[in-house]
């Protein structure tokens, strides 16, 4: 009887555990990426979207608020702020590497040469 109860309980804690480790199915998040226009909205919700896990994301060239649905099982909120960062675009966490940044078109480019030289 001792070990039919023990089985039940490691049983039951094993899946206890596995429950709490899996994340939010549905998580919802907002982050603030640098971008000026229409172009600048594609090129960012694409790079959102190509990471796996990512529900929905919708970028806001008034407020440059990306708001995103992500399942937290598959990916994280970093991911996503790497990938945006990779095709030019500043992220609250991550800064888009200066030679990718450049490479986006013209009217894309956010930066003001004048603050950064301070």
């Amino acid at each position: 009887m001792k070990k039919v109860l023990s089985i039940f309980l490691f049983f039951g804690l094993f899946f206890a555990v596995q429950a709490q480790n899996k994340g939010n199915k549905n998580a919802k998040h907002e982050v603030l990426v640098e971008g000026v226009c229409g172009m600048c909205k594609q090129r960012i919700e694409k790079a959102a979207y190509g990471v796996k896990g990512v529900k929905m994301a919708t970028w806001d060239p008034a407020t440059k608020e990306l708001s995103l649905i992500l399942n937290e099982r598959i990916t994280d909120l970093d991911k996503v702020e790497h990938a945006i960062a990779a095709v030019g675009h500043d992220t609250e966490h991550v800064k888009a590497d200066d030679e990718v940044y450049h490479s986006i078109d013209s009217c894309c480019q956010y930066r003001d040469p004048d603050l950064e030289a301070h």
